[in-house]
């Protein structure tokens, strides 16, 4: 049985979905690789327990390829190839598609020079980053990765959206443990969150908006509206526009109000990513840096616990197993968002996902 329904979820095989979300992306000519790719990235989020960047967008990014905002075939080029750096222009196709690329590449860069940083502009939103600083951590590298996104964010005391969520990750080899990942946005939540909310039917809690007046709100509808707010104030604010100026201002991509997100269907992205990749074994051996970070998570996860909490986790070990049980049950969706898959896949002509 391919889902398992209840009244307000349904439980999904993580391989039916994925190949369900790449027949989509195939009907708009992507090829079979790249549509892996772009699927892969989705239902990893999903694993992850990142609903608010799993399948939930499908229908949102099947809108943008339909219109041509977002070309389906992958068109790359190299303004600048320099040794260690490069600028890389990814021709409006699919965001995690190129993402991968340019992780991949400053992968490449640093295993060479120690470190490879890879501007990227031109690109579309990728989902989340830790599916490519990941990548690095499995190879050997600690990766900083930055991203812009269309604006949802005032500037700090304004009302007006200029500054996008803006999210960053790191990840770090971490020895016999799952890699030690970081991945925030600069809101004190992510919009998808506040979307799923709305999907939900339930409200959101008072912090992460304020309505189009200013005014702290629960309703996601009137959040959507109005402004999600920055993580630690103007913390967040800060840290938000020097996101946007290493992914959009450096790349000679968009920023601010330049951007799109992916749930505009019809304007180009002109998303802009950092990716620098740094060779561990070019600081230490990579041995000795693995056994540092098993005692440094030991050390983390040895403390005393505070009333109430039975572990303390370290970053990216929720994710992680999050990932190996829904692996095995398969990963427990919304009702409506499978609803929504549904009509991507009239909408698409594919088949419907397999029910029982």
């Amino acid at each position: 049985m391919s889902i398992t329904d209840t009244q307000e979820f349904q439980r999904v095989d993580p391989d039916t979905l994925r190949d369900f979300v790449c027949a989509v992306y195939e009907t708009t000519d992507a090829t079979a690789e790249d549509a892996y790719v772009a699927a892969d990235a989705m239902v990893q989020a999903d694993l992850w327990g990142h609903q608010s960047h799993g399948v939930l967008r499908l229908g949102w990014y099947y809108a943008r390829l339909r219109s041509g905002a977002m070309r389906s075939q992958t068109n790359l080029s190299f303004p600048v190839d320099a040794g260690a750096i490069a600028v890389m222009d990814g021709g409006d196709s699919i965001g995690p598609v190129v993402a991968k690329h340019a992780a991949l590449d400053a992968i490449r860069r640093a295993k060479a020079h120690g470190i490879g940083a890879v501007s990227v502009r031109n690109s579309n939103h990728f989902g989340t980053c830790m599916y490519f600083t990941r990548m690095a951590a499995e190879q050997g590298c600690i990766m900083l990765a930055t991203t812009n996104g269309g604006p949802n964010m005032a500037p700090w005391g304004g009302l007006k959206k200029m500054i996008g969520t803006n999210p960053w990750s790191v990840a770090v080899p971490a020895g016999r443990h799952a890699p030690l990942i970081m991945d925030v946005a600069n809101s004190g939540v992510a919009r998808g969150k506040i979307f799923l909310a709305q999907t939900r039917h339930e409200e959101i809690p008072l912090g992460w908006a304020i309505d189009s007046r200013g005014r702290p709100t629960t309703d996601p509808e009137e959040a959507l509206k109005g402004f999600i707010l920055p993580m630690a104030g103007h913390k967040g604010y800060a840290i938000g526009t020097i996101v946007d100026v290493l992914s959009g201002v450096l790349s000679g991509s968009g920023f601010m109000d330049e951007v799109h997100g992916p749930y505009d269907p019809v304007n180009r992205s002109r998303a802009g990513h950092l990716m620098i990749a740094l060779n561990v074994a070019a600081f230490q051996p990579l041995e000795e840096f693995n056994a540092r970070m098993e005692r440094y998570i030991e050390m983390l996860k040895s403390v005393p616990l505070a009333e109430g909490v039975d572990e303390v986790f370290y970053p990216g070990e929720k994710e992680a197993r999050a990932h190996e049980q829904q692996i095995k049950e398969g990963i427990v969706l919304p009702a409506d968002t499978v609803a929504g898959l549904d009509k991507v896949a009239a909408e698409a002509g594919v088949p419907l996902i397999a029910r029982g």
